[in-house]
Protein backbone atom coordinates (compact mmCIF):
# COMPACT_ATOMS: atom_id res chain seq x y z
CA UNK A 1 0.00 0.00 0.00
CA UNK A 2 2.99 2.34 0.33
CA UNK A 3 2.94 4.19 -3.01
CA UNK A 4 5.75 6.64 -2.28
CA UNK A 5 8.47 6.77 -4.94
CA UNK A 6 11.95 8.01 -4.02
CA UNK A 7 12.18 10.69 -6.71
CA UNK A 8 10.32 12.33 -9.56
CA UNK A 9 12.84 10.81 -11.98
CA UNK A 10 12.03 7.31 -10.74
CA UNK A 11 8.29 8.01 -10.88
CA UNK A 12 8.30 8.94 -14.59
CA UNK A 13 11.11 6.62 -15.73
CA UNK A 14 8.80 4.20 -17.57
CA UNK A 15 6.79 6.79 -19.53
CA UNK A 16 7.48 5.83 -23.17
CA UNK A 17 7.56 7.83 -26.37
CA UNK A 18 4.04 8.34 -27.69
CA UNK A 19 2.34 8.11 -24.30
CA UNK A 20 -0.83 10.05 -23.51
CA UNK A 21 -0.83 12.16 -20.33
CA UNK A 22 -3.65 13.94 -18.48
CA UNK A 23 -2.05 16.87 -16.66
CA UNK A 24 -3.58 18.99 -13.90
CA UNK A 25 -3.19 22.72 -13.45
CA UNK A 26 -4.65 25.98 -14.68
CA UNK A 27 -2.27 28.73 -15.74
CA UNK A 28 0.56 28.56 -13.19
CA UNK A 29 -1.54 27.13 -10.35
CA UNK A 30 -1.65 23.46 -9.40
CA UNK A 31 0.83 22.48 -12.11
CA UNK A 32 2.88 19.29 -11.48
CA UNK A 33 6.04 21.14 -12.49
CA UNK A 34 8.50 18.78 -10.78
CA UNK A 35 7.09 15.78 -12.64
CA UNK A 36 7.03 17.68 -15.93
CA UNK A 37 10.68 18.69 -15.46
CA UNK A 38 11.52 15.04 -14.75
CA UNK A 39 9.95 14.00 -18.05
CA UNK A 40 11.97 16.70 -19.80
CA UNK A 41 15.15 15.14 -18.37
CA UNK A 42 13.93 11.59 -19.01
CA UNK A 43 13.55 12.22 -22.73
CA UNK A 44 10.08 10.90 -23.63
CA UNK A 45 8.80 12.49 -26.83
CA UNK A 46 5.89 12.35 -29.30
CA UNK A 47 3.55 12.85 -26.33
CA UNK A 48 -0.20 13.45 -26.42
CA UNK A 49 -1.23 15.87 -23.67
CA UNK A 50 -4.70 16.37 -22.20
CA UNK A 51 -4.66 19.60 -20.20
CA UNK A 52 -6.60 22.85 -19.92
CA UNK A 53 -3.65 24.75 -21.41
CA UNK A 54 -0.11 23.93 -22.45
CA UNK A 55 1.89 25.95 -19.95
CA UNK A 56 3.68 29.22 -20.50
CA UNK A 57 7.15 30.12 -21.76
CA UNK A 58 9.65 28.30 -19.55
CA UNK A 59 7.07 26.82 -17.18
CA UNK A 60 4.83 23.80 -16.94
CA UNK A 61 4.07 21.96 -20.16
CA UNK A 62 5.66 24.90 -21.96
CA UNK A 63 9.12 23.40 -21.33
CA UNK A 64 8.14 20.20 -23.16
CA UNK A 65 6.52 22.17 -25.95
CA UNK A 66 9.63 24.28 -26.50
CA UNK A 67 11.67 21.10 -26.99
CA UNK A 68 9.13 19.75 -29.51
CA UNK A 69 8.29 16.81 -27.26
CA UNK A 70 4.52 17.17 -27.64
CA UNK A 71 2.81 15.82 -30.78
CA UNK A 72 -0.81 16.49 -29.92
CA UNK A 73 -2.89 18.26 -27.27
CA UNK A 74 -6.51 18.23 -26.19
CA UNK A 75 -6.95 21.64 -24.60
CA UNK A 76 -9.47 24.41 -24.04
CA UNK A 77 -7.18 27.44 -23.90
CA UNK A 78 -4.16 28.49 -25.94
CA UNK A 79 -3.52 31.29 -23.44
CA UNK A 80 -0.36 33.39 -23.32
CA UNK A 81 1.90 30.74 -24.84
CA UNK A 82 3.15 32.22 -28.13
CA UNK A 83 5.13 29.07 -28.93
CA UNK A 84 1.96 27.00 -28.64
CA UNK A 85 0.23 29.29 -31.15
CA UNK A 86 3.26 29.29 -33.47
CA UNK A 87 3.56 25.50 -33.55
CA UNK A 88 -0.19 25.09 -34.08
CA UNK A 89 -0.42 27.58 -36.95
CA UNK A 90 2.74 26.25 -38.61
CA UNK A 91 1.46 22.67 -38.64
CA UNK A 92 4.00 21.36 -36.10
CA UNK A 93 1.38 20.60 -33.42
CA UNK A 94 -2.02 18.96 -33.57
CA UNK A 95 -4.58 20.64 -31.30
CA UNK A 96 -8.08 19.46 -30.43
CA UNK A 97 -9.82 22.51 -28.97
CA UNK A 98 -12.58 21.58 -26.50
CA UNK A 99 -14.90 23.74 -24.37
CA UNK A 100 -13.43 24.04 -20.89
CA UNK A 101 -16.30 22.43 -18.98
CA UNK A 102 -16.55 19.69 -21.57
CA UNK A 103 -12.83 18.93 -21.16
CA UNK A 104 -13.19 18.57 -17.39
CA UNK A 105 -16.21 16.30 -17.82
CA UNK A 106 -14.48 14.20 -20.51
CA UNK A 107 -11.69 13.41 -18.05
CA UNK A 108 -14.10 12.82 -15.17
CA UNK A 109 -16.26 10.56 -17.33
CA UNK A 110 -13.28 8.56 -18.52
CA UNK A 111 -12.18 8.02 -14.94
CA UNK A 112 -15.70 6.91 -13.97
CA UNK A 113 -15.89 4.36 -16.77
CA UNK A 114 -18.37 6.41 -18.81
CA UNK A 115 -17.46 6.13 -22.52
CA UNK A 116 -19.54 9.10 -23.71
CA UNK A 117 -22.07 11.71 -22.60
CA UNK A 118 -24.28 14.43 -24.09
CA UNK A 119 -23.83 18.16 -23.48
CA UNK A 120 -25.35 21.34 -24.96
CA UNK A 121 -21.94 23.05 -25.08
CA UNK A 122 -20.83 23.49 -28.68
CA UNK A 123 -24.15 22.75 -30.36
CA UNK A 124 -24.54 24.88 -33.48
CA UNK A 125 -20.79 25.50 -33.76
CA UNK A 126 -17.84 23.72 -35.35
CA UNK A 127 -17.36 21.86 -32.07
CA UNK A 128 -20.40 19.79 -33.02
CA UNK A 129 -20.59 20.35 -36.78
CA UNK A 130 -16.93 19.62 -37.51
CA UNK A 131 -14.42 21.67 -39.45
CA UNK A 132 -12.26 22.88 -36.55
CA UNK A 133 -8.58 22.76 -37.58
CA UNK A 134 -6.76 19.90 -35.86
CA UNK A 135 -3.60 20.56 -37.83
CA UNK A 136 -2.64 23.31 -40.26
CA UNK A 137 -0.48 22.68 -43.30
CA UNK A 138 1.99 25.49 -42.56
CA UNK A 139 0.80 27.48 -45.58
CA UNK A 140 -2.38 28.94 -44.13
CA UNK A 141 -4.53 25.96 -45.06
CA UNK A 142 -6.06 23.18 -42.96
CA UNK A 143 -4.39 19.78 -43.22
CA UNK A 144 -6.70 17.89 -40.81
CA UNK A 145 -10.08 19.04 -39.47
CA UNK A 146 -12.50 17.66 -36.91
CA UNK A 147 -15.40 15.50 -38.06
CA UNK A 148 -19.06 16.09 -37.20
CA UNK A 149 -20.20 14.61 -33.90
CA UNK A 150 -23.42 12.84 -33.11
CA UNK A 151 -26.22 15.08 -31.85
CA UNK A 152 -29.48 14.06 -30.18
CA UNK A 153 -32.54 15.82 -28.86
CA UNK A 154 -33.69 15.42 -25.28
CA UNK A 155 -36.84 17.18 -24.05
CA UNK A 156 -36.74 19.55 -27.00
CA UNK A 157 -33.09 20.53 -26.53
CA UNK A 158 -30.24 19.47 -28.85
CA UNK A 159 -27.10 17.98 -27.31
CA UNK A 160 -23.79 16.84 -28.77
CA UNK A 161 -22.08 13.60 -27.82
CA UNK A 162 -18.58 13.87 -26.35
CA UNK A 163 -16.27 10.93 -25.63
CA UNK A 164 -14.76 10.27 -22.22
CA UNK A 165 -10.96 10.50 -21.98
CA UNK A 166 -8.66 7.84 -20.53
CA UNK A 167 -4.89 8.37 -20.76
CA UNK A 168 -1.87 6.15 -20.22
CA UNK A 169 -0.61 8.36 -17.36
CA UNK A 170 -1.80 11.32 -15.32
CA UNK A 171 0.36 13.94 -13.59
CA UNK A 172 -1.19 15.93 -10.74
CA UNK A 173 -0.13 18.32 -7.99
CA UNK A 174 -1.59 18.10 -4.47
CA UNK A 175 -1.00 20.13 -1.33
CA UNK A 176 -1.09 17.05 0.91
CA UNK A 177 -1.01 13.32 0.37
CA UNK A 178 -0.46 10.17 2.37
CA UNK A 179 1.42 6.98 1.56
CA UNK A 180 -1.76 5.32 0.33
CA UNK A 181 -2.22 8.00 -2.33
CA UNK A 182 -5.12 9.90 -0.76
CA UNK A 183 -4.83 13.53 -1.91
CA UNK A 184 -5.94 16.95 -0.69
CA UNK A 185 -5.77 19.98 -3.00
CA UNK A 186 -5.48 23.55 -1.74
CA UNK A 187 -7.86 26.27 -2.89
CA UNK A 188 -7.68 27.13 -6.59
CA UNK A 189 -4.92 24.55 -7.13
CA UNK A 190 -7.73 22.02 -7.17
CA UNK A 191 -8.75 23.15 -10.71
CA UNK A 192 -8.20 20.30 -13.23
CA UNK A 193 -6.26 18.04 -10.87
CA UNK A 194 -9.19 15.90 -9.60
CA UNK A 195 -10.53 14.91 -13.04
CA UNK A 196 -6.99 14.42 -14.39
CA UNK A 197 -6.18 12.12 -11.46
CA UNK A 198 -9.06 9.81 -12.33
CA UNK A 199 -8.39 9.80 -16.08
CA UNK A 200 -4.94 8.20 -15.97
CA UNK A 201 -4.41 4.45 -15.98
CA UNK A 202 -1.30 5.23 -13.94
CA UNK A 203 -1.59 8.42 -11.89
CA UNK A 204 1.51 10.07 -10.45
CA UNK A 205 0.99 12.71 -7.77
CA UNK A 206 3.56 15.22 -6.57
CA UNK A 207 2.68 16.36 -3.05
CA UNK A 208 3.98 19.26 -0.98
CA UNK A 209 3.28 17.59 2.37
CA UNK A 210 3.58 13.82 2.81
CA UNK A 211 1.78 12.39 5.84
CA UNK A 212 1.15 8.95 7.25
CA UNK A 213 -2.05 6.97 6.57
CA UNK A 214 -4.80 8.09 8.92
CA UNK A 215 -3.51 11.64 9.32
CA UNK A 216 -5.92 12.95 6.66
CA UNK A 217 -9.54 13.06 7.78
CA UNK A 218 -11.49 10.86 5.32
CA UNK A 219 -13.98 13.71 4.89
CA UNK A 220 -11.19 15.98 3.63
CA UNK A 221 -9.91 13.65 0.90
CA UNK A 222 -10.47 15.07 -2.58
CA UNK A 223 -8.95 12.19 -4.59
CA UNK A 224 -9.09 8.73 -2.97
CA UNK A 225 -5.91 6.67 -3.13
CA UNK A 226 -7.57 4.05 -5.35
CA UNK A 227 -6.98 6.45 -8.27
CA UNK A 228 -3.29 7.07 -7.47
CA UNK A 229 -0.46 4.63 -8.15
CA UNK A 230 2.64 6.74 -7.33
CA UNK A 231 3.33 9.55 -4.85
CA UNK A 232 6.39 11.83 -4.92
CA UNK A 233 7.16 14.19 -2.04
CA UNK A 234 8.44 17.46 -3.56
CA UNK A 235 8.19 19.91 -0.63
CA UNK A 236 6.77 23.42 -0.78
CA UNK A 237 6.16 24.73 -4.29
CA UNK A 238 6.27 28.43 -5.16
CA UNK A 239 3.65 29.67 -7.60
CA UNK A 240 4.63 32.49 -9.96
CA UNK A 241 2.51 35.31 -11.37
CA UNK A 242 1.29 34.68 -14.90
CA UNK A 243 0.65 38.31 -15.76
CA UNK A 244 2.04 40.95 -13.43
CA UNK A 245 0.24 44.32 -13.44
CA UNK A 246 1.65 47.27 -11.52
CA UNK A 247 1.03 51.00 -11.42
CA UNK A 248 3.11 53.25 -13.64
Amino acid sequence: MDKVISSAAAAVADIPDGASLAVGGFGLVGVPQVLISAILEQGATDLEIVSNNCGTAGFGLGVLLEQHRIRRTISSYVGENKEFARQYLSGELEVELTPQGTLAERMRAGGAGIPAFFTPAGVGTQVADGGLPLRYDGKGGIAVATRPKETREFDGVTYVMERGIVTDYALVHAWKGDRHGNLVYRRSAMNFNPPAATAGRITIAQVEHLVEPGEIDPGEVHTPGIHVQRVVHVGKVTVGIEKRTVRA
